[in-house]
């Protein structure tokens, strides 16, 4: 059997390195996805779903070198589930609201794009060399 889960959304915070007591880097960081739609009420509605993700070795270094909070990624990997449930680890926050974490453990991550790109953050462009302009066309 296999599983594999796809997610596209935006770092909510920055990424975390750590190593294992044997050397091998994790990194971790939090990816929020957004659903919107409007109910047959004409409301507009807005779901969030939040997901943690583990990258070990390699990958988990690239991670923390070039994410950062609000980047948008694309995630596959696997779903982690609780030991005693089986599915997500669910808790009661602080506020007595029930809550879920949903976590995966990542084999690819895909960096798809930066939050609020603006014009000032792409590269300059170089002033190109005047064209020889030709009397013919080779073809």
């Amino acid at each position: 059997m296999y599983q594999k889960v796809t997610i596209v959304g935006n770092l909510g915070n920055d990424p975390e390195m750590r190593y294992t007591p044997s050397g091998v880097p994790v990194t971790h960081f939090s990816v929020a996805t957004n659903r919107r739609w409007t109910s047959p009420e004409g409301d507009s509605r807005e779901e969030t779903v939040w997901f943690r993700v583990s990258a070990w070795r390699k990958l988990a270094e690239t991670c923390n070198q070039y994410l950062s909070k609000g980047r948008q990624v694309l995630v596959e990997g696997r779903l982690t589930v609780d030991p005693e449930s089986g599915g997500p680890r669910a808790w009661i926050g602080s506020d007595g609201v029930a809550r879920a974490s949903y976590e995966i453990n990542a084999l690819t991550v895909q960096f798809l794009g930066t939050r609020g790109e603006t014009e000032e953050a792409l590269p300059p462009e170089t002033p190109e060399s005047p064209k020889e302009v030709e009397d013919e066309i080779p073809f």
